[in-house]
């Protein structure tokens, strides 16, 4: 079902990308795709230093909801990008993105979920840090959960493999 974006959405949209465009965090790039459509954002990540992914340029889309801030926006890689909390069609599963409230499963508490004061800027820093501290408790890829805690020297293998696909696109 269709619904109509608020004005509250887009003028806190536009707020965001022009401080983003201001004091963008280091190694960090985001904005919409097309002045036309401010719900639809690509962002340009460098992989973490000192991390298997350093060196890496990760894209990324994040498609707002029409009531954001009221809900989380969705983010997913659109390279490669084996990491145990990405699932393997590139969506973040990462708390700050999901729903406001308690946790179904108990896992998460409401303080680590959305909430409106959450900003572009923070799920992106929230990311970073993701990216550079994978969490093997609440993984969205089996596999990478498993070679992350099982064989190291493999998991970064293949990760640097990734880094080296995200410079030829």
């Amino acid at each position: 079902m269709y619904t109509k974006p608020s004005a509250t959405a887009l003028k806190r949209l536009m707020k965001e990308y022009k401080e983003l465009t201001v004091n963008a965090p280091d190694g960090i790039t985001a904005g919409p795709i097309s002045e036309d459509n401010f719900f639809e954002w690509e962002a340009l990540i460098m992989g973490p230093d000192d991390t298997p992914y350093e060196g890496g340029v990760f894209t990324a889309t994040i498609t707002f909801p029409h009531d954001y801030p009221l809900n989380p926006p969705e983010m997913r890689f659109t390279c490669p990008m084996f990491h145990p909390n990405v699932y393997e069609n590139g969506v973040v599963c990462i708390s700050i993105l999901h729903p406001p409230g308690d946790d179904p499963n108990m896992y998460e508490s409401s303080s680590e979920r959305w909430s409106p004061v959450q900003s572009v800027e923070k799920i992106l820093l929230s990311v970073v840090s993701m990216i550079a501290e994978p969490n093997d408790e609440s993984g969205a890829n089996i596999d990478a959960c498993k070679v992350w805690r099982d064989n190291r020297e493999e998991f970064n293998r293949i990760v640097r493999d990734n880094v080296r696909k995200t410079l030829e696109l």
